[in-house]
């Protein structure tokens, strides 16, 4: 398999099991803070919703799918870069692994909440505390890690059998 699209078939492996595994711990902040677990996803839609996204406890399409859409396409998008570099490095150990998903996340929340216009952030801080903001990029950490492992399997798997 083509270097480049190895990568672009990882990022998008990588990316969907983060995207999956940070929407869960989002949805489990949430309610250990009193809200409903909803919440912090359909705060996600606030670059096209504004303010109104605030607070939306329900689930529809306008709010919670943009909102899934929109962070799936985010944990992609971090996955590319993370996995980009994994292919510049010796296969890695799994601590070797989590140590650079961290690295990758603590860049992606400092882009997201430091650098990013506040129309695009992730939208989290209309939803959850700084403490829970925290966690779910740690979360996003493990899911990247978890998601370069599952890729490496797949891709592993599917090279052996070309």
């Amino acid at each position: 398999m083509e270097k480049l699209s190895r990568i672009g078939l990882s990022a998008l492996v990588t990316g969907s099991v983060a995207s999956v595994i940070s929407t869960a711990a989002l949805a489990a902040l949430a309610k250990l803070e009193g809200r409903v677990a909803l919440e912090p996803t359909n705060a996600t839609s606030h670059w096209l919703w504004g303010r109104k996204s605030r607070g939306r406890r329900d689930i529809d399409a306008a709010h919670t799918a943009v909102g899934y859409a929109t962070h799936h396409a985010s944990a992609v998008f971090w996955a590319l870069p993370f996995e980009a570099w994994l292919a510049m490095q010796p296969p890695r150990s799994a601590l070797e692994l989590i140590g650079d998903a961290a690295m990758m996340s603590g860049i992606a929340a400092t882009v997201d909440y430091g650098v990013a216009p506040k129309r695009i952030t992730p939208g989290w801080e209309l939803a959850l505390s700084d403490r829970s903001m925290v966690a779910a990029f740690a979360a996003l950490a493990v899911g990247l890690a978890c998601g370069a492992a599952a890729s490496r399997a797949l891709l592993g798997q599917a090279e052996e059998q070309s």
